[in-house]
């Protein structure tokens, strides 16, 4: 599958960067989260036309345990339908562990995102006959408290490469996916969008459901809803 072969040349290719402090762990769940992740390609990934909803990287306790975008580990597994065995990151931080769909802790970013998919369309199908979900950059940061370090606060030196590897993948995978419209969820993901495809693809965006955002504090799936809505793209 081109997609699979598209993410296992980004997995090469971030694994040959290297980041200072204070970043001092790196989490590459293409690598080790490999089972589940190619699981979600094959499985919801080979439909043309739809809406790419695009975020920014793993986060600890989502893609980072199950390899699946904004992959917060109950609804990847009941509602999307993905579970496999996951390993360890080469460099494991004592106060994040991957504990794969072991892990008990939430994410609230994925367990909004998920969840406004299962009561807005019912079923993985229905939802993935209209959307498919992918991150930008593929790695997880971390500092040594253990605190998330995102990708567009790394070091110009660092960050460049980095971008030019997930900017090539991107676009890769839109040329395969031949999407309607891209949605950046935040300012981020739809940067990097529009500087990746600029006008090939209309690019819209949408509130990101991180709890550390107090809009989407207060009501983010009705929010989104009405976003999509004016993107005309809700149906």
């Amino acid at each position: 599958m081109e997609l699979v072969r598209i993410t296992r040349r980004l997995c090469r290719a971030v694994d040959a960067l290297s980041f200072a402090p204070p970043v001092t762990h790196v989490y590459n769940p293409l690598r080790y989260a490999r089972a589940a992740h190619e699981q979600y390609l094959e499985r919801y990934g080979s439909k043309k036309g739809r809406v790419i909803l695009l975020g920014m990287n793993p986060g600890p306790f989502g893609m980072a345990q199950t390899g699946v975008p904004f992959g917060e580990v109950a609804h990847v597994r009941d509602f999307v339908g993905i579970e496999a065995k996951v390993g360890r990151p080469r460099q494991e931080h004592p106060k994040r562990p991957v504990e794969g769909f072991g892990c008990t802790r939430s994410e609230v970013s994925g367990a909004r995102l998920w969840g406004w998919a299962q009561s807005r369309y019912g079923t993985a199908r229905s939802f993935f006959s209209r959307f498919f979900v992918v991150n930008y950059c593929p790695l997880a940061f971390l500092e040594d408290s253990g605190r998330n370090r995102t990708p567009d606060k790394l070091p110009k030196a660092e960050r460049e490469p980095l971008f030019d590897a997930c900017d090539r993948a991107l676009r890769d995978s839109m040329a395969v996916l031949a999407p309607r419209m891209i949605v950046g969820i935040g300012a981020f993901a739809t940067q990097r969008a529009q500087q990746v495809v600029g006008d090939a693809v209309p690019v819209g965006t949408m509130l990101h459901p991180s709890p550390a955002s107090p809009r989407a504090n207060r009501g983010w799936q009705e929010q989104a809803e009405a976003e999509l809505a004016a993107l005309g793209v809700g149906e």
